[in-house]
């Protein structure tokens, strides 16, 4: 009996995992890994991977996409331009969040991102939860069934006004997410301690866009990863400090991991790529708006120690923390809004990343011998998959997993400009930053979602995910 011709074949590439690269023909059928070997026979669709490597497609942790804002503020992504954005840079999978708004229902809050994610996506997707407010209803009932739903993470927040949980709080969550087996992450920045330093950088009439990574400082940071990690640790339950950014908080996370802890961690391209010398924009101008986000960049120094931490395992994600809003557009509902220009509070937090999350670790990192290729996969892929419950479905290149495929030539040079990429924001934070190595084509489940020639498929293809539950180890 003859075996059936596999639906594509990709020849001549070298394939990186977590652990290992080596030439080999890869076989897919019914949109999943077939066969790897030496050579595979003829397929229906054939690519010539010669000279490209062959990387497990992209999975963006932390992307916020249609996330409403409490001020009227503008999100400059939906769920469609923000996963056409995601496949452009090389990613099959995005984990964006349900956020819950205070006195909403949490199954109301994740039914009403499904229905706008639905029909949108061209990569495929699973939800974390933002919890706002932990009343009995949604820790009692809500919470445990949704996470056997397999909306098995959950996000929780130190700071801002609408959205910060109290220690009693925090310890409350944390031990659900314990009893059910959740995975906890958590925005860690002292509410009260950038509270006091903006009200006093106010008093001093230092209000310019900088002056945002002032209030947001290192200490607040480091504080609050400190406190996290002690509930953490006295609940007992796994917890992901994410988007950190500098060697402070970097340094309480090291100490929980010698301690054997089960503590995770996350940074971004924005910590590696800029710094608060960037906020300052042209001569302290607004400009200085397009870098705001929290926490902000740092320093030279911080970025040293964040690729010795992406080096030797203190991180074990890199995520874009993708949250994008307009600049100039938007009709003053963007970060260019008449209460923004009155002080830096008021900007909105956040800037636009999951198109060229990969290209910059991948330039910065692989291609100036900072990280190895097989690095750059565990971090990208392959450990989000597992510690968010999808390995070895998504992350890998291995017989039976999803055929999610991402093809990058590491010689292409480029220059990151605004008008080449695909997320709605009128703008790139990164604009002008020379890229070695590049996505050259996009691969979901065996069929071609973005590739140079053709551009981004016509039709959305994504599917929803549901997780399993996390490791106590990666």
């Amino acid at each position: 009996m003859t075996a059936a011709q596999p639906d594509l074949v990709i020849r001549g590439g070298t394939i990186v995992t977590a652990a290992d690269r080596f030439r080999a023909d890869l076989a897919v059928s019914g949109g999943r890994i077939t066969q790897i070997a030496e050579h595979v026979a003829g397929g229906a669709e054939e690519i010539d991977a010669t000279g490209l490597l062959l990387l497990p497609g992209g999975i963006d942790a932390h992307v916020h996409l249609a996330q409403e804002q409490g001020d009227g503020t503008v999100m400059a992504d939906g769920f469609g331009s923000g996963t056409r954005s995601a496949v452009a840079g090389g990613n099959t999978t995005v984990l964006p969040f349900a956020l819950q708004r205070r006195g909403q229902s949490l199954r109301e809050a994740v039914a009403a991102y499904h229905a706008l994610a639905e029909g949108q996506c061209w990569c495929d997707l699973s939800f974390h939860m933002i919890i706002t407010d932990p009343t009995p209803q949604v820790l009692g009932q809500e919470l445990p069934a949704l996470v056997r739903e397999g909306y098995t993470s959950f996000k929780v927040f130190m700071t801002y006004d609408d959205m910060v949980l109290n220690d009693a709080q925090l310890l409350e969550v944390f031990d659900v997410a314990r009893r059910e087996g959740a995975l906890v992450m958590v925005h860690a920045e002292g509410h009260d301690a950038i509270k006091h330093m903006t009200r006093k950088l106010e008093e001093a009439g230092q209000t310019a866009p900088y002056f945002h990574a002032e209030a947001h400082s290192r200490i607040a940071e480091r504080e609050a990863t400190h406190r996290a990690i002690s509930h953490a640790e006295l609940v007992d339950v796994p917890v992901v400090i994410v988007h950190v950014s500098g060697r402070d908080p970097m340094e309480q996370i090291q100490w929980a991991k010698r301690r054997g802890l089960n503590v995770f961690a996350e940074t971004c391209p924005q910590y590696i790529a800029l710094t608060r010398d960037d906020l300052k924009g042209l001569n302290m101008d607004f400009e200085g708006a397009k870098y705001v986000c929290s926490p902000p960049p740092r320093d030279h120094d911080s970025q040293e120690a964040i690729w010795q931490g992406l080096r030797d395992g203190t991180f074990d994600l890199f995520s874009s923390d993708h949250c994008p809003f307009f600049f100039e557009e938007a009709g003053g509902r963007g970060k260019d809004n008449p209460r923004a220009r009155t002080a830096f509070k008021w900007v909105p937090n956040g800037i636009p990343g999951v198109e060229t999350r990969l290209p910059i670790l991948f330039s910065e990192g692989v291609s100036k011998g900072r990280i190895t290729l097989e690095r750059f996969v565990a971090l990208t892929a392959t450990n989000p998959a597992r510690l968010y419950g999808m390995y070895p479905q998504k992350g890998a290149l291995v017989i039976g997993a999803d055929a999610d495929i991402t093809l990058w030539d590491p010689q292409r040079r480029c220059t990151l400009r605004q008008e080449h990429l695909h997320h709605g924001a009128d703008y790139t934070p990164y604009e002008g930053m020379e890229i070695t190595g590049w996505p050259v084509r996009t691969i979901l489940r065996g069929q071609t979602v973005f590739s140079e020639a053709g551009g981004v498929a016509e039709r959305p293809e994504g599917t929803y995910l549901a997780r399993g539950k996390s490791p106590r180890r990666l």
